[in-house]
């Protein structure tokens, strides 16, 4: 791979980044710098993710340090590890300015591009990723903090932050009643007046200032400043300061909701575990390292009450564990010795001793926390309707208020310049965009966080709007609406042959075959399988086995390979699967295989049914008897048995097209067969508890505990999200609306003014946390 050709991945950590409208600044300025491939802003995480190619990485990054700075010159910049197509590499750099050298132990992380169909995502942390190994510093990133003082101001407020407010507001306060009620008049009572002023809002005016410099006019500081000195030209002292006062305190409240609305959500991703106990060399001892530090192979111990640290298998002990941070449910699950567990589960009594199967940055919960996390990128058609209304909108208020400051008192008779003035401020303060540009990110965000605590991951809040507009739920049938755990139900020789010959020969055809049916086989025989005298092992995509024993031919497999080869077979009645087996041309008798239906799969179906699901589909490669079998006992629309993994493909896009464009289609699979699939789908779901990593990938959505009943969870998670996200953009551009005519018909005062554009945004944040109450929906 040529280096010019690599993607390289950067994320800078932006403390400070504390309102959404600057997010969105540095999100659109850093997207225009030359040799930034992909950009996005997360205003929750505080995190900015960069996608440069390789050979322009370092003067690419530093132009988007310099970028950040000039925006939000306040904005403390540190840097987590750069990840080239999966490797990870420390990185030594530096923003403008003055910088403190200090290690961030953050860990490795693992970064991948996939393409998939139509679908391209970035999966950072999964099963692709290689780490570089580099001494004691392993795990260890080196982190650059921008130091510069905090000028500007911010939407969160730390305990010292709220204290200064507070005192400044109190302050404020106090010399604005004495202005207002003391005998003082002229330029004694004004100097009371600006006094109160600039110590409630002195810091928006020079933040706005400043931004004027840097050519950013349009935003909040400006809007304000602009309305509250337009007061104090026109003469009206007390309301420039008291809406300067009202607008710190209303700023204050909503630094505490998003603040508030930030904790819930991170709260979801509290899963990550901060030690793990390994064993030593002599296997008595422990030691606590980080779980970075764990190697594939090594042993670790998780006492009563830690959680797991790192995938694996248990080795000794026996107990029950909680689930409930992966898979949303609260009944415990009980492991022995052989059992699969993961990261993230916690351990409620025993100790167990775990064979770790994946390094910490390809575990369970590296990939949910990545997920999670990274959601934010892909954002949906609302998030970037509302981007561009933004941008677009204060401009436009603001030529809007020019026009009525001065238009009307040239026109019309008896206008004054002063009324009509004040008339253009409090249009102005109305105008603020904030409800909607922090509180429609807050409801996505929160809808990912509320299906990751039902288990349900979700790649990208496009794809939970998307799962609104789902119309055609098209399913696997094995592993996903079956259990895909099979058992020989029935062995029936022909032809003079016994039970166990006929179970022999199964076994040798079926030794090298990684089939569930394969498998089903295998455990049925429980013996050793004969290898003496057995070659030529060919798996027929579709058909079954051919190989040779001690020279004669044997066959194993459905139907088609029967008649392919001319012999002649029984065919029972039967919802099983058949596996027919011949040698040397006779057909020696068949086995009834059958797997069993989900516990909830029959209730999946029907739940989606009344979710609006227009039609529901299985797509499997079983034979037909079977698959309509289970088609009918679920209450599945229709039913296309007997395809190869490249006419499932053919057949969603023979569905694609029978559909309304405007109409969403789900594909639900599982295994490796479906990856083609699940990316050619609109929103592809993987079963992700115990299904193939290579689905996992592929798909948009992960359910995590193997149920088809947490796709309707899934699908009323996003429409309650929609719900709460449309309220928001309905209350916010209503109460707005009405207050701008208000504004410019006289009505309307600073004070309602500011009540509309503080207040709503505080209502539509709280409004936004809602969608986080959602719980085993």
């Amino acid at each position: 791979m040529g280096t010019g050709q690599e993607q390289v991945k950067r994320e800078l950590l932006l403390d400070g980044l504390d309102c959404a409208n600057c997010a969105l600044k540095i999100e659109n300025g850093v997207k225009k710098i030359k040799g930034i491939n992909e950009c996005s802003v997360n205003f929750v995480t505080k995190t900015l993710s960069l996608h440069t190619t390789s050979d322009m990485d370092e003067q690419v990054v530093e132009e988007a340090k310099r970028k950040v700075l000039r925006l939000e010159p306040h904005i403390r910049i540190s840097e987590k590890g750069k990840h080239v197509n999966g490797h990870v590499h420390t990185h030594t750099g530096s923003a403008a300015g003055a910088h403190n050298h200090s290690h961030d132990h953050t860990g490795h992380d693992h970064g991948h591009s996939h393409s998939h169909g139509k679908h391209s995502h970035t999966h950072d942390q999964h099963q692709h990723g290689h780490t570089h190994e580099h001494g004691s510093h392993a795990g260890h990133d080196h982190s650059h903090t921008h130091d510069d003082t905090h000028a500007g101001h911010s939407h969160e407020h730390g305990a010292g932050q709220t204290k200064v407010l507070l005192a400044r507001l109190a302050a404020g306060s106090v010399l604005l009643a004495a202005a207002i009620w003391s005998p003082l008049e002229g330029w004694a009572q004004f100097t009371l007046y600006a006094l109160a002023y600039l110590i409630a809002g002195g810091d928006i005016v020079l933040q706005a200032s400043k931004n004027i410099i840097r050519g950013q006019v349009f935003d909040e500081y400006f809007l304000m400043s602009v309305a509250t000195l337009g007061a104090f030209a026109i003469g009206e002292y007390p309301e420039g300061v008291a809406v300067m006062l009202f607008y710190q305190l209303g700023e204050l409240f909503q630094g505490m909701a998003v603040n508030r609305s930030r904790k819930s959500i991170q709260s979801l991703m509290d899963i990550r575990p901060d030690y793990a106990n390994i064993l030593t060399g002599s296997g008595d001892e422990t030691r606590r390292v980080s779980p970075e530090d764990v190697r594939i192979g090594d042993r670790i111990v998780v006492k009563a009450g830690e959680r797991v640290p790192l995938d694996g298998i248990v080795r000794a002990g026996r107990s029950m564990v909680d689930t409930s941070a992966l898979t949303g449910e609260s009944v415990p699950r009980e492991l022995e010795p052989g059992s699969d567990v993961l990261s993230g589960f916690v351990n409620k009594n025993g100790m167990l001793t775990i064979e770790v199967t994946k390094t910490f940055g390809e575990s369970t919960v590296s990939k949910i926390l990545d997920l999670v996390q990274n959601a934010s990128s892909r954002k949906a058609k609302t998030e970037h309707f509302i981007s561009k209304f933004a941008r677009y909108y204060t401009p436009v208020v603001v030529i809007l208020a020019a026009l009525i400051a001065f238009v009307p008192p040239l026109i019309l008779s008896g206008a004054t310049f002063a009324d009509w003035i004040y008339r253009a401020l409090v249009f102005l303060v109305i105008s603020c965009p904030c409800a909607l540009v922090v509180s429609i990110p807050l409801g996505f965000f929160g809808g990912i966080g509320a299906a990751s605590r039902n288990g349900i991951l979700v790649k990208g809040s496009n794809y939970l709007e998307a799962l609104n507009d789902v119309k055609v739920v098209v399913f696997d049938k094995t592993g996903t609406l079956t259990k895909g755990v099979f058992k020989v139900t029935a062995i029936r020789p022909e032809g003079g042959r016994t039970e166990e010959e006929l179970m022999e020969l199964a076994a040798i055809a079926e030794a090298n075959s990684n089939h569930p049916i394969a498998e089903s086989i295998r455990v049925a025989w429980a013996k050793a399988i004969p290898t003496q005298g057995v070659e030529g092992y060919d798996e027929v995509a579709g058909h079954g086995i051919k190989v040779s024993v001690d020279g004669r031919e044997v066959l194993a497999g459905n139907a088609k390979l029967m008649k392919q080869a001319g012999i002649s077979y029984t065919t029972p009645e039967t919802a099983g699967t058949i596996v027919h087996v011949a040698e040397a041309g006779t057909y020696v008798g068949h086995l009834i295989i059958a797997d069993e239906v989900k516990d909830d799969a029959a209730a999946a179906i029907q739940a989606l049914k009344k979710l609006g699901i227009r039609k529901t589909v299985m797509l499997t490669g079983d034979a037909k008897a079977v698959g309509e079998a289970v088609g009918r006992e679920l209450g599945v629309d229709e039913v296309y048995a007997e395809l190869l993994p490249q006419d499932k493909v053919e057949r969603l896009e023979q569905l694609e097209a029978a559909k309304s464009p405007k109409e969403k289609m789900v594909f639900v699979g599982d295994g490796i067969n479906d990856t083609p699939v699940l990316a050619r789908a609109d929103v592809g779901v993987a079963m992700g508890g115990l299904g193939s990593d290579a689905a996992i990938e592929a798909a948009d959505v992960v359910i995590m505990t193997d149920e088809p009943s947490k796709l309707a969870s899934a699908i009323r998670i996003a429409k309650r999200t929609r719900m709460i996200v449309w309220q928001n953009i309905a209350f916010a551009l209503g109460v707005k609306a009405i207050f701008l005519l208000l504004g410019v018909f006289g009505i309307a005062t600073m004070w309602e003014a500011v009540f509309s554009d503080v207040g709503v945004t505080v209502l539509a944040v709280l409004n936004a946390m809602r969608v986080l109450r959602v719980k085993n929906i």
